[in-house]
């Protein structure tokens, strides 16, 4: 519930009086309503948390009204309005929206897939086709042989990440390599006539760029976050502000390229999946102390090596913030630990 008193229930009875005054809404599956009530729920609720992180003083900018999805691409389905066929090989969709049966294709298997560990289906509209998503209740784990190693971890734009070993991973910059492109395909679209059928075809073109591109971001972030927690037991971050970071017009398009959130929201996911421990610290003054003796020693962005004037530790400087953050990371983990034993 949110301080105005408004309760999800009370959205899905609203629901149910437009589906008997809109004749589209009554075509809907009830259990799609459903779905997409609770995303309203959601934004709501959002909006007047980010309210009072605001009022508290822990959020800048302007907090805006959630918005009308004038172009939704996708329809989200609960425990009917769809059956799979024997084989899992075709799904028809039962409500009164017309779409029917559906042929899939695909490399996943779903034939052996128990039908009631499948929570929600999903129709997603993209540039390239349409996609059927599947929420499965099911339980992932699997077991490597531990590693004994802790890691830090520090995300940049000159390199994807530099870690505590001194090892640096390139940053790809799928989007930068894509710009020229992206560029020729973007004036396409604004020389052809609105509401042309060249110009849907044009921006249809345009919408495949931009989908490569996140592609290309998100396999990439996969692999190197599964990679990293595979060859670790301890992996630490920096608990990075991305959306406040972003703000800041002149990066904002290299950090958008970079797909830290994505490498972070993975490098978790895989912690759960082969049982390490991924930890996320603040990232005050990881920079700026020395991972040698601990003297805070002030130096600008430009500035790429950090020298030690106390124990003249020279060190590559996102070497030196990943051994500051591995520092952080134990320090915090054995904080816990201890904790958790006393208790």
């Amino acid at each position: 519930m949110d301080e105005r008193g408004t309760k999800t229930f009370e959205l899905h009875r609203q629901s149910s009086v437009l589906a008997k005054e809109f004749e589209f809404a009554a075509r809907l599956n009830s259990m799609a309503r459903q779905a997409a009530t609770e995303r309203a729920a959601f934004a709501i609720t959002r909006f007047y948390e980010r309210c009072k992180l605001q009022k508290d003083g822990k959020l800048t900018g302007k907090v805006g009204y959630p918005q009308f999805q004038k172009d939704c691409r996708s329809v989200e389905y609960k425990t009917s309005g769809w059956k799979l066929s024997e084989d899992a090989k075709r799904i028809t969709f039962t409500d009164g929206c017309g779409i029917g049966t559906l042929k899939m294709v695909g490399t996943r298997d779903l034939a052996e897939t128990p039908r009631d560990t499948i929570k929600r289906v999903r129709l997603v509209k993209q540039a390239d086709g349409v996609y059927v998503q599947f929420c499965i209740d099911a339980t992932r784990k699997e077991t490597v042989e531990p590693s004994g190693v802790a890691l830090g971890i520090d995300v940049g734009l000159e390199s994807f990440y530099t870690d505590s070993e001194g090892r640096k991973v390139a940053n790809p910059r799928f989007e930068k390599k894509a710009r020229k492109k992206l560029k020729l395909r973007h004036r396409r679209v604004s020389r052809k006539k609105k509401g042309s059928a060249n110009r849907k075809k044009a921006r249809n073109r345009l919408g495949r760029a931009y989908l490569k591109v996140s592609r290309q971001r998100k396999d990439f972030a996969i692999k190197a976050a599964r990679c990293v927690v595979m060859s670790n037991d301890v992996i630490v971050f920096e608990d990075l502000q991305i959306a406040n970071m972003v703000k800041n017009h002149c990066l904002a398009r290299s950090i958008s390229d970079v797909s830290w959130g994505q490498f972070r929201h993975w490098a978790d996911y895989y912690g759960k999946v082969f049982g390490k421990i991924v930890l996320a610290v603040p990232p005050q003054y990881t920079s700026q102390d020395c991972s040698g003796c601990g003297t805070r020693v002030q130096k600008s962005l430009s500035e790429r090596t950090h020298q030690c004037p106390k124990c003249e530790l020279v060190l590559d400087r996102d070497e030196n913030v990943a051994l500051n953050i591995l520092a952080k990371g134990l320090e915090f983990w054995a904080t816990t630990t201890e904790g958790h034993s006393e208790s």
